[in-house]
């Protein structure tokens, strides 16, 4: 299937790892000129080496999403380089457990900055381009828990939620300018992010991370943890030209595992 996509211009946020690579290595093999964009140097000068297999314009940025002034300056570089973009995937790291009980206002604000306006600050500098050119791309990569808190994470059950509402009012805002926005709701994938999760949960109960795999992957109705591959290939799609009737949907992209059938 041709998706329409080449010669078209992407920024990645967490480009570098993860399903943020997968998501770029997906828009590179169709023909995207990629930006990712993140914080460990080697991860984006290898990530950026392997996207310009398929696309040669594809660059690296450093960038802290948690600076307000470092993401100023991404932006700026990537309007110098790439004149605006059809694609933009939010994509950030997820915060660190805690009760819900517990208030600790310092971290709730920093992880609002990250994970809720970071985003929506770049949102709103590329779309004006977008909504300009009748053609634009948001993606949001989020998790099955909008839908389902999951215990112990309780910031992104909280703010994944608070971009969710976001991302669908802006859904209906510009989607008559050619622009769609959707979020994509990750389950249990093979990243960084599960190993942590699977190795803390290991240590809690005084067993091997393996036991611990095998019980999660267990729950998946398709019986193992997805790739970022896989993520990255759904994500292709709905920015595609092939997919300009989605908008405002909440996709998961777990193996089944959700209950909720909304």
């Amino acid at each position: 299937m041709n998706l329409g996509l080449e010669g078209k211009r992407a920024l990645v946020l967490g480009g570098n790892k993860g399903l943020g690579r997968g998501v770029a290595g997906a828009l590179a093999e169709n023909g995207v000129v990629v930006a990712i964009a993140g914080r460990d140097d080697a991860a984006l000068n290898a990530t950026a080496s392997a996207l310009r297999v398929h696309s040669p314009r594809s660059f690296a940025l450093n960038a802290d999403l948690a600076d307000p002034v470092a993401l100023a300056a991404m932006l700026d570089r990537v309007d110098g380089a790439m004149g605006g973009i059809d694609i933009l995937l939010l994509n950030g790291g997820g915060p660190p457990p805690f009760p819900a009980a517990s208030l600790n206002i310092v971290q709730w604000r920093t992880q609002f900055e990250t994970m809720f306006l970071s985003g929506v600050r770049i949102a709103a500098h590329f779309l004006p381009g977008m909504r300009e050119r009748h053609w634009g791309r948001i993606l949001v990569v989020s998790s099955t828990s909008v839908r389902e808190p999951i215990a112990g994470l309780t910031a992104s059950n909280a703010l994944r939620a608070a971009v969710a509402g976001w991302a669908k009012s802006l859904a209906g805002e510009v989607a008559a300018d050619g622009v769609t926005v959707n979020l994509l709701l990750a389950g249990r994938l093979a990243t960084a992010r599960t190993d942590a999760l699977d190795r803390m949960d290991a240590e809690a109960r005084g067993v091997d991370v393996a036991v611990i795999a095998a019980e999660s992957q267990a729950d998946v109705p398709v019986g193992r943890y997805g790739t970022a591959d896989e993520f990255g290939a759904v994500a292709a799609f709905l920015a595609s030209e092939r997919a300009s009737y989605v908008t405002g949907a909440a996709i998961p992209v777990d193996g089944g595992l959700s209950h909720a059938i909304i």
